[in-house]
């Protein structure tokens, strides 16, 4: 069984959050609202139902990546920055991009959004990655 820093865990998940809440919000919101078919409208119904219903949810999935991804960091051995890098990249290459791509195929969503949020999720996880490999 390996050891996990629970902490460490939680941490990651946050900072995961924290980089959601940033790259949706001010940084990018509108550019997602647009390529999403997003309207204030329906962001303000999805308010008036209560944000945690999406919100709670969300974090508890971003948990769940930030405690694989410290498996993975144990497994492989990952000790510094480079090394976080380096398996979050084959992380997001190999199991991000596939499914983040497969509406794009599939179901006609833009090419443009999955750029976004495939962006998104590279930046999150290295962030997510290195709270994981320098906590010690």
């Amino acid at each position: 069984m390996i050891e996990v820093n629970y902490w460490a865990v939680l941490a990651a998940g946050v900072a995961g959050t924290v980089v959601g809440a940033i790259w949706y919000g001010p940084l990018f919101g509108r550019l997602w609202m647009r390529l999403a078919g997003m309207s204030q409208e329906k962001i303000s119904q999805m308010k008036g139902r209560g944000m945690g219903r999406a919100y709670t949810p969300s974090f508890i999935m971003v948990l769940v990546m930030a405690f694989v991804l410290a498996q993975f960091i144990q497994v492989f051995e990952v000790v510094d920055a480079s090394g976080a890098f380096e398996l979050t990249f084959w992380i997001w290459l190999g199991f991000l991009v596939p499914l983040l791509l497969s509406p794009v195929i599939w179901q006609d969503k833009r090419l443009k959004l999955f750029v976004l949020d495939s962006a998104h999720y590279l930046l999150a996880v290295y962030v997510m990655a290195l709270v994981l490999t320098l906590w010690k």
